[in-house]
């Protein structure tokens, strides 16, 4: 057997250590961080001051224009507004927006450019492998669950309007109304939206995929000393509308044809049927029990680790979009807003509007989906509640959170 001269030894021992400090520096040594992963509720969607994102090659995207691919980075839309950016969090040096409007639990591992519908970025593991180079990772923000293999947020939202808006501005016969053909105008069901058994394949999807950030966490935070918020979803609209939104012209929703009752709920921010509101919070309310769900299953596989959950489902009580008379300049949530072509120009009123022009506006929707992509979404003042919300997660000793809006005012529990 070959042995190796001791000073040879020595030098090779002198030579591995330097290499092992050069690749994981000392925690102890770098600036301080928060970094958000996930998806649109975290990433600052309907916050405005969208800032550029890195493509997968690394090449910075600012806003390419209203007509550019859906898949441009810049759509991921992370705002300066986001929550995490809006949070007071002692301590922390520097705050780090991984999350992507549209973001699923594949993105966490996987290049979202490599799947159907993805954007063009790296995963965000490999995203937060690059912020641990630089900085001693703190707190981490997990917003995800609403995306998945079988639902999105996005496809729930747009399916209740779109049915809503169809139901009173054509007839069910009009079958040539819309780019993929008719739409069903009846209101949304809770099975609609995520069937028990989507929201149960959803939840083991989420759990697989924060699996794997803690686990990417654990190599590449040195000390170790990092707390995970894993925080769920608030619905942008109440039980139901106000009094005000019921009637107009002496027509309600459950009937055909009501233009100008669709015109006023367009405006105050909530297209949509009236029947259609109970089975959306019935849909939040999953997306809740995923996320708590969850972090019960992570805090057990990985005990001693600071997971704590932070429920958010009602900390725009008494802002939502239709519940209070100023809806939406009042709201805490983006009304639903669509273009007549890629304008830029987002229509406030559908008053007066026929049937050729709904359907051109939808056309928009569908083909150009960035200019209607920040409805129903947190607004900036919206994020600088959840900011709060965050504030009180990242230093409660508590494991689980809620962060409630009662008469206008924030508190925790």
């Amino acid at each position: 057997m070959l042995r190796l001269r001791p000073i040879l030894v020595a030098a090779l021992l002198t030579v591995t250590s330097a290499v092992t400090v050069a690749a994981t520096p000392a925690s102890a040594s770098l600036p301080t961080a928060a970094v958000a992963l996930g998806d649109s509720f975290v990433s600052g969607e309907g916050a405005g001051a969208y800032q550029p994102v890195a493509d997968i090659n690394g090449v910075a995207q600012g806003f390419p224009g209203w007509s550019a691919a859906n898949s441009n980075p810049f759509f991921c839309h992370r705002s300066a507004n986001a929550s995490i950016q809006q949070a007071s969090l002692p301590g922390i040096a520097a705050r780090f927006n991984l999350a992507c409007s549209g973001g699923q639990p594949y993105d966490m591992a996987g290049a979202s450019a490599s799947r159907t519908n993805g954007r063009n970025v790296k995963s965000q593991l490999d995203q937060l492998r690059a912020v641990a180079q630089t900085h001693d990772i703190d707190l981490v923000l997990i917003g995800l669950g609403s995306n998945n293999s079988s639902f999105t947020f996005g496809d729930v939202a747009s399916e209740c309007a779109n049915r809503f808006i169809s139901d009173a501005w054509t007839g069910w016969w009009e079958f040539w109304a819309y780019l993929n053909g008719p739409i069903n105008q009846n209101p949304c069901t809770a099975n609609d939206l995520a069937t028990p058994a989507e929201v149960t394949a959803a939840t083991a999807e989420t759990a697989n995929a924060v699996r794997q950030v803690l686990t990417t966490l654990a190599q590449i935070d040195p000390d170790g000393q990092h707390r995970v918020v894993f925080q769920d979803y608030t619905n942008p609209l109440p039980t139901d509308v106000l009094a005000s939104l019921i009637s107009e012209d002496g027509r309600e929703d459950n009937r055909d044809k009501f233009r100008d009752l669709g015109a006023e709920r367009y405006a105050a921010g909530c297209p949509i049927h009236r029947a259609s509101m109970p089975p959306g919070h019935v849909f939040s309310t999953n997306l809740g029990n995923l996320v708590r769900s969850v972090h019960a299953t992570m805090s057990a596989e990985f005990p001693g680790r600071d997971l704590v959950y932070l429920n958010v489902q009602q900390a725009f009580n008494g802002a939502r979009l239709c519940e209070v008379s100023a809806s939406p300049a009042s709201a805490l949530a983006t009304p639903v807003r669509v273009m007549d072509g890629p304008s830029g120009v987002h229509l406030t009123s559908l008053s007066g509007k026929d049937k050729l022009d709904i359907k051109r506006y939808a056309d928009t929707c569908i083909t150009y989906f960035q200019t209607c992509q920040e409805s129903w979404h947190p607004n900036a003042a919206g994020h600088a509640v959840l900011g709060q919300c965050l504030a009180a997660a990242a230093t409660t000793a508590n494991r689980t959170v809620s962060c409630i809006r009662s008469n206008g005012v924030i508190t925790i529990s």
